[in-house]
């Protein structure tokens, strides 16, 4: 079997379960968006992604990037994917991450979002971000520290504090929140983690109804049919997608 055959395959058993998850939790499929990892993939594997009809696409690195998107763009014309940053970002990486992505997961600390608000009135856009939470507690984990929100008024007020300050940016549109899920036995396992992301998200709608807050990134190759149960609208899927696809 080529590769092009494999990735489609691939790509419709991860699209099928998007789907039967969705339904599962009565949800319509078409309320989930796949957003297909590809770092350490090539603009090859990027460009038979697109013509079997994908459009979103994540990156984990901005200097990866900004490197990849270019030649992605000149091998499909006029036609653009919508590119996902989904990876830490520093501050000195951060005009890349303005200069070449449609979409920001991963706006972890007050300094990214300001250093990106500042950026993206420059360069006259309205950038659409995320902000990550670690919701697990986990001392590897990027995110601003929401463990134990339920619980602990002091986290949550200092979280709704960060929120506040971030809605106020006029160059991001705070479209919701983002988590990565710990390395645990099972799918399920991960469960609680989503739930609770979903929550807080519901919290923040309650209390700040100005701001969209639509969006919840969670969900990965392992565990994201149990992410859309639990009401996911972005899941990022490199491995179970790409597979052994040639890489860089």
């Amino acid at each position: 079997m080529d590769a092009i055959q494999t990735l489609s395959e691939n790509l419709k058993r991860v699209q099928n379960a998007i789907g039967e998850a969705a339904l599962r939790a009565g949800r319509r499929p078409e309320s989930v968006r796949l957003v297909a990892v590809t770092k350490t993939f090539p603009p090859a594997a990027i460009r038979s992604a697109w013509e079997l009809g994908q459009r979103d696409f994540g990156e984990n690195r901005p200097e990866e990037g900004a490197a990849k998107i270019p030649e992605v763009q000149s091998m499909l014309g006029t036609m653009r994917p919508i590119w996902h940053m989904i990876g830490p970002i520093q501050r000195r990486k951060a005009p890349l991450v303005v200069a070449h992505f449609d979409f920001i997961h991963s706006v972890d600390r007050p300094e990214i979002a300001q250093k990106l608000n500042t950026l993206a009135v420059a360069a006259g856009k309205v950038l659409p971000i995320l902000l990550e939470c670690n919701i697990s507690g986990e001392s590897s984990k990027h995110g601003y520290p929401v463990a134990g929100w339920e619980q602990d008024e002091t986290v949550r007020a200092a979280f709704y504090a960060a929120v506040a300050a971030v809605g106020a940016l006029p160059g991001l549109r705070l479209s919701g929140l983002m988590t990565m899920a710990p390395i645990v036995p099972t799918a399920e396992d991960a469960r609680p983690i989503f739930t609770s992301l979903r929550a807080l998200r519901d919290a923040l709608r309650e209390r700040f109804p100005e701001q969209s807050l639509e969006q919840l990134s969670m969900g990965m190759s392992d565990d994201f049919p149990v992410a859309v149960e639990e009401g996911a609208t972005l899941v990022r899927v490199g491995r179970a997608i790409f597979g052994d696809y040639h890489r860089d």
